[in-house]
């Protein structure tokens, strides 16, 4: 059995959505021990920094928050397919070349997982690739950016898989991950009525 951590580090100097100051986490000490008899820190983050879920409410008004997702969805078999080839974006023509299990949470691997600073270039599922999964009933979609789509008129993506309770993992780092089958253990922390939930999430070999 081997275990691949995919998700990114929460640290003051990370990569963040667009280079966005206020999305760039704080991280400040309460107490320490010239004042304490304890350390205790505190942080301050966008809910979309670094390695996070997505739930409907982040694009569709009055829809769900992460709280309502099964967290078996978040405990699952899953699928990591390589586009690393790609050079703008994933299409239904990209997916339909490769070989999808049934009920499984979908991995896109990409060249964004060598990316150490925002590129506003980096590679996307277009609105035929996420309608292609979510025809296919795929449990999850994931993919090695901080967006799953870029510069799409009315957020199709997020709309397509999102009215579907379909869950969107973003941020991911699959650069020492080869494609193929695994668990996947990726579970949202337990925060009521938020469209997004940071997640550590970490792949175990079948």
């Amino acid at each position: 059995m081997k275990l691949y951590d995919i998700s990114m580090t929460i640290q003051e100097n990370m990569m963040v959505y667009k280079n966005k100051t206020e999305k760039i986490p704080v991280i400040t000490n309460s107490s320490n021990f010239s004042n304490s008899s304890s350390y205790e820190s505190n942080l301050m983050m966008n809910l979309h920094t670094g390695t996070h879920i997505d739930a409907p409410l982040h694009m569709i008004e009055k829809g769900q928050t992460t709280d309502h997702y099964p967290l078996s969805l978040f405990l699952s078999s899953c699928v990591v397919l390589d586009f690393t080839a790609n050079q703008e974006k994933i299409t239904r023509s990209d997916l339909e070349k490769q070989q999808i299990p049934k009920n499984h949470f979908v991995l896109l691997k990409t060249k964004n997982s060598w990316d150490d600073q925002f590129q506003s270039d980096f590679i996307y599922l277009d609105k035929s690739g996420a309608e292609f999964l979510e025809e296919n009933n795929v449990l999850g979609v994931g993919i090695d950016a901080l967006g799953i789509e870029r510069n799409q008129p009315y957020h199709e993506t997020h709309k397509i898989l999102l009215s579907r309770h379909i869950p969107i993992l973003e941020g991911l780092r699959l650069k020492e991950v080869p494609a193929g089958e695994y668990i996947l253990h990726a579970l949202p922390l337990k925060i009521a009525g938020v469209e997004a939930a940071p997640t550590r999430a970490v792949l175990i070999t079948k």
